[in-house]
C-alpha cells in the first residue's frame, strides 16, 4: 500500500527514531508499504519517519538496468535495514541528492565515500553491508533521517538560504 509522504517542513522529520524491538507483522508490513511508497515516488530509498512511522527501519533499492524493461528497481533488490549503524566510514565525495520530502530540490552533498554499516533483516537477523559510491551515499542519506535531520542542512549557510526562500515561494 502507498502511504502518503511526510514533506518538508514537517516537524515529524526532526524526530530522532526509536529503535526496532518487535521484528512482526507490523514491521513487515511497514516495509513492504514503504517499498510501493518508494516506487510509486520514484524514490531509491525511504526511512520510516518518511511515511511518519519513528523507528530506526530504512529501505534502499538502486535501480538496475534491464534490457527489455528499461530501469527497475525489483523488490527482492531492496536492502532493508533496521536498527542500522555506522562502524567505518572514510573518505569524501561529493554527490548530487535529492530526497522524497523535500520533492523537486537537488543538491551537491559532500558525504562519506566508503561505509561499513551493521543492521538487521525484517526477521531481526544480523548483517554487515560495506560499499562506496552511491550505495554509501543513499545509506548516509537515509540514516540521516533517523537522527532527524535532511539533506539540506548539509549544505553551506548560503544555499540554505537560498533554498529557504525558493521553498517558501513554492509551497505558499
Amino acid at each position: 500500500m502507498v502511504r502518503e509522504v511526510v514533506v518538508y517542513p514537517d516537524k515529524r522529520l526532526k524526530l530522532i527514531s526509536s529503535e526496532v524491538v518487535s521484528f512482526d507483522e507490523k514491521l513487515h508490513t511497514l516495509l513492504d508499504d514503504m517499498y510501493d511508497t518508494m516506487r510509486e515516488k520514484n524514490g531509491v530509498g525511504l526511512a520510516a519517519i518518511q511515511v511518519g512511522v519513528d523507528i530506526r527501519a530504512l529501505i534502499i533499492n538502486i535501480p538496475v538496468e534491464d534490457a527489455e524493461e528499461g530501469v527497475d528497481q525489483p523488490k527482492e533488490n531492496t536492502l532493508e535495514m533496521i536498527n542500522p549503524v555506522i562502524i567505518e566510514a572514510d573518505g569524501n565525495e561529493k554527490f548530487q541528492e535529492g530526497c522524497l520530502s523535500i520533492p523537486g530540490v537537488y543538491e551537491d552533498v559532500e558525504r562519506a565515500k566508503h561505509v561499513k554499516v551493521n543492521y538487521f533483516d525484517r526477521d531481526g537477523h544480523a548483517h554487515t553491508v560495506e560499499d562506496e559510491d552511491f550505495l554509501a551515499i543513499a545509506i548516509q542519506h537515509e540514516m540521516d533521517h533517523l537522527e532527524g535531520k535532511v539533506f539540506i542542512e548539509k549544505l553551506s549557510y548560503m544555499k540554505r538560504k537560498k533554498f529557504e526562500k525558493e521553498w517558501k515561494k513554492r509551497t505558499k
